[in-house]
């Protein structure tokens, strides 16, 4: 069976599901589009040529209201955003091309729900836990035998849009009297609680607990009741405000883990998903937690993965099979046909020993092979790279990201070294979770707590970054390398050559490489001072 589907709203994607095989999800934000963008025409043009046949079911996400009704409700053309039970899926048919297609819509808090069951490796017919945290929904699940899923309780509403919120209460630059928050102000909160002692809260620091998690949410009018609080406008360099976001995320997770341990003893596996599940502090809780057999994040836990799992739901539906094949790497191929003006580069062959060499003299290269990840953490297909020993790689890879310097760069590291450097027991393929370094010489990979979001590497999960970090690790004795993603500000990933020339000169990297061709730039007095040494030539 043929299944395309689409997630209409934000983080939007349109994924291609064939005899129970992802074969491509390709999302708004990626090509260098804004973040977080809705489908557009491009995309929907994009996908029809990928295309060789026509699908046998259209499907659409249940989360593109016109008006609130139909945010709650639903309507006859989209399921609506809660339901978890399949009441109120439509099942229609409609014409694609001059053809006869099926039409499936089902909720958007059913499209996470069956994108975590469905690309997790429990066989079909495992019960599991599930929980759904996002922007509206704070909510544990159980899934039985027969794959029915029953809503055990609605532990916290409006989960994501709460804790998004307080990082906006500190910042100057954010006006307290806009219509909605940052999307990207979660990641921001996430590193700034990672510089937290979590000392014991202050009095005020109690009230505004309660006032923020004691009650039913206000979006942004809470900031109202916030104004004579000495966190209102603070700045976010202060040391006080940054103990309490440490604070205020371990109290969310505390909501979460509190009613977890009294009402879930079965010793099910838990299964995350929502925009929350990109919380590696906290699904390194839940893996530590003991209440479950094992947990499992799915790398498309935001609002990206929702074309899937509206697919999986309606494979699901007309086959009974709630399982995928997948891979991570689904995205579309890199555009290297793109005109760019290649005079600026040195120009050589691609080999690894060579790139390995470039990054231990301390260049910073973008790197980009095959198909783009999907999800927004970039794993090695969309990455800048460096090696990963030097503090002043890490203030420079912020510089070159144009993004504040409290936040953490990451380290890809060989699966078969993870344990050695991270205490990393298990394979870590989509960095998920945080580990804590186990040595000082990895200083621009380490957090201020000591804590790195790692990647692990194995031939199997991604071949060419593996031989790469085999032949640094022979130069340098760590097969570790730095990994941020490859993007403009405010932007996905790069996919166009002439996007990534474009990018590499305004932002003063010193090349790329791509798999084809290492280019490495005149300009750059790093390469010059490493071309210096003698070890190549021109």
């Amino acid at each position: 069976m043929k299944i395309l589907s689409y997630n209409p709203g934000h983080d939007g994607a349109i994924a291609y599901v064939k005899d129970g095989q992802l074969l491509f999800s390709i999302e708004s934000e990626k090509n260098s589009n804004y973040r977080y963008s809705s489908i557009s025409n491009h995309d929907v043009f994009r996908v029809l040529g990928e295309l060789d046949e026509i699908p046998d079911v259209i499907c659409v996400g249940g989360w593109w209201p016109r008006d609130h009704y139909e945010y709650l409700n639903g309507s006859n053309i989209h399921s609506g955003y809660r339901g978890e039970s399949g009441h109120g899926t439509i099942i229609d048919k409609k014409k694609f091309l001059g053809h006869d297609v099926h039409y499936f819509s089902s909720t958007h808090e059913r499209s996470h729900i069956l994108c975590a069951y469905g690309l997790s490796n429990l066989p079909k017919g495992t019960p599991c836990y599930i929980l759904v945290w996002e922007g509206a929904i704070g909510t544990f699940y159980e899934i039985d035998s027969d794959l029915n899923i029953t809503l055990i309780s609605n532990v916290l509403e409006k989960v994501g849009n709460r804790y998004s919120l307080l990082y906006g209460l500190a910042d100057p630059t954010f006006p307290k009297e806009a219509p909605y928050f940052r999307f990207e102000d979660a990641g921001k909160l996430m590193a700034l609680a990672s510089f937290s002692d979590r000392k014991e809260p202050s009095e005020e620091d109690k009230n505004i607990l309660e006032l923020l998690l004691g009650g039913p949410y206000k979006d942004l009018s809470t900031y109202e009741n916030l104004k004579d609080f000495s966190y209102y406008n603070i700045g976010l360099d202060n040391l006080d405000f940054r103990n309490f976001a440490g604070i205020y995320s371990d109290k969310i997770f505390d909501i979460f883990y509190q009613f977890a341990d009294k009402n879930m003893k079965r010793g099910f596996p838990l299964l995350i998903a929502g925009g929350c599940g990109l919380n590696c502090d906290w699904n390194t809780k839940w893996k530590q937690s003991g209440l479950f057999s094992d947990v499992f994040v799915p790398p498309v836990a935001n609002d990206s993965g929702s074309a899937i799992g509206t697919a999986i739901d309606a494979q699901f539906y007309y086959t009974g099979n709630p399982k995928i094949d997948w891979s991570v790497y689904s995205g579309l191929n890199f555009d290297s046909k793109k005109f760019f003006d290649e005079t600026k580069y040195d120009t050589y062959d691609v080999n690894d020993n060579f790139v390995a060499d470039i990054l231990a003299n301390d260049l910073i290269l973008a790197w980009v092979n095959g198909k783009y990840e999907i999800g927004p953490r970039a794993l090695g297909n969309r990455s800048i790279i460096a090696a990963p020993f030097s503090e002043g790689t890490r203030i420079r890879l912020n510089e070159i990201k144009q993004r504040e310097q409290f936040r953490p760069i990451a380290p890809v590291c060989l699966e078969e070294d993870a344990a050695e450097w991270f205490g990393c027991e298990y394979p870590s393929p989509h960095m998920l979770y945080t580990f804590i370094a186990r040595t000082d010489a990895l200083k621009a990979v380490t957090h201020v707590n000591k804590t790195a979001r790692i990647q692990t590497v194995s031939q199997n999960t991604n071949l060419s970054l593996f031989k790469l970090l085999t032949e640094f690790k022979k130069l340098t004795g760590y097969g570790i390398l730095c990994n941020t993603s490859l993007n403009f500000n405010g932007r996905g990933f790069i996919n166009k050559i002439d996007d990534l020339s474009r990018y590499c000169i305004e932002h003063h990297l010193d090349g790329f490489v791509t798999e084809e061709k290492c280019y490495l730039l005149k300009a750059s007095q790093v390469y010059q001072t490493y071309k210096a040494l003698g070890k190549i030539k021109s």
